[in-house]
């Protein structure tokens, strides 16, 4: 994910607001594009766009019940992240040793374990990928240090807040498992049932306006009768 990719997307969205689009004007960027566009292209992010939308539903309905599994693992049995990931290799490693053995004594083929390496292509692009993003939260950082985007800076302080906040009502497992699940929902929901949220969304921006003129009608008055009040005083003070 680069730093061009979220502005050119924020100035696309601003753009289409301040022209007066409605949600579906702005839904025309798509949210598989938005995906696509903040994982900076390529199969890898294609691949997250059709998992996030349930395109791909094997694999998304896996991630949610891994999800789960490893929730109640953490949370109702008890197990550390450490303790968990150790117990788990131990099995396993014991597993592929005692039947490799067995194996050879028994004269049966041995485990099917394929020949496990990295490539140089997948070593790459993972470093690239680390290499895009270390840069940006660096620059980011910079950015904020020399005090030159104020907007930025309000924008991370107060996410941080908010963590503070959520970290005191949860812990990290808990709030890790909720985000996953609102990733893999919250987008698929918003693109299946865009017309309602649409008709939602204009019902509310409605309510909001009228009470807004409301109020500044309310407010307006109020002031014209404070500025009279103000003035009849000091016409009384001057006359006595």
């Amino acid at each position: 994910m680069s730093v061009s990719a979220i502005r050119v997307i924020a100035h696309e969205v601003t753009t289409l607001s301040t022209k007066g689009a409605n949600m579906r004007d702005i839904g025309a960027l798509g949210v598989s594009t938005i995906a696509m566009r903040i994982g900076g292209g390529g199969e890898g992010a294609r691949l997250v766009a059709d998992v996030i939308l349930w395109r791909r539903k094997n694999v998304t309905i896996g991630i949610l019940l891994g999800a789960l599994v490893s929730w109640m693992v953490f949370q109702l049995a008890g197990y550390t992240l450490l303790s968990l990931v150790s117990n788990v290799l131990l099995l396993l490693i014991s597993i592929l040793f005692v039947w490799a053995k067995a194996a050879g004594v028994l004269n049966r083929p041995p485990p099917p374990i394929l020949d496990m390496h990295l490539s140089e292509e997948v070593v790459h692009e993972a470093s690239g990928l680390v290499y895009s993003h270390v840069n940006m939260i660096l620059a980011a950082f910079n950015d904020i240090a020399q005090g030159k985007d104020s907007k930025l800076f309000y924008t991370i302080a107060l996410c941080l807040l908010l963590i503070s906040r959520v970290g005191r009502l949860t812990d990290i497992i808990t709030f890790s498992y909720t985000s996953l699940v609102v990733i893999l929902t919250v987008p698929a929901l918003y693109e299946k049932y865009e017309n309602g949220v649409e008709r939602c969304v204009k019902l509310a921006h409605v309510e909001v306006q009228m009470y807004k003129r409301l109020y500044s009608e309310l407010f307006s008055n109020y002031v014209i009768k404070v500025k009279k009040w103000i003035l009849l005083k000091k016409k009384l003070l001057a006359d006595v």
